[in-house]
């Protein structure tokens, strides 16, 4: 962060950070008797234009999910993915009926989805809560790394489509 790139890569970080809050993917408690909180990491990537120069700076927070514990952290970690032949017949069928396809992108997918259970993480480096220094970050909502995030992505995306 003490380089020429650093003050970018910070306000990365805010960003990520603020939207994470805005979210309200955890809440802070005292870390229960038994139990390990996980680490995190961020990850950080430059997006580049087409033409090679840099278009922004990208941040994500990755919970530590390789050391979760099955049928302790996690339960199902089923997700389904779609096939290429299945995109290719929806493309088929509305180009033959003259449809519009849109595609979207959700820029915070899987910090989306709901959790059923109780997962602890440590607080972020740099972003402790103050006066809440001995507190750990209860997750109510799945981060990127976990176990479960892609399974509890699409659950609540399937209940949202089902319901319209």
């Amino acid at each position: 962060m003490n380089y020429s790139e650093g003050p970018l890569w910070k306000e990365a970080i805010k960003s990520e950070f603020d939207s994470i809050l805005r979210n309200h993917t955890w809440e802070l408690v005292d870390l229960p008797t038994g139990c390990k909180p996980l680490g995190s990491k961020w990850i950080f990537k430059r997006k580049m234009k087409a033409d090679g120069s840099i278009d922004k700076y990208k941040t994500r927070l990755v919970i530590k999910g390789y050391k979760q514990k099955e049928g302790l952290n996690y339960f199902d970690t089923y997700s389904p993915v779609t096939r290429i032949n299945s995109i290719r017949m929806i493309l088929a069928i509305a180009a033959l009926r003259n449809l519009e396809v849109h595609q979207m992108d959700v820029k915070t997918a899987f910090p989306n989805g709901d959790l059923d259970e109780e997962i602890y993480m440590e607080q972020l480096e740099g972003f402790v809560a103050p006066g809440n220094k001995m507190k750990v970050c209860k997750l109510v909502k799945s981060l990127y790394g976990l176990k479960q995030a892609p399974k509890q992505w699409h659950e609540k995306f399937d209940n949202a489509m089902i319901s319209k």
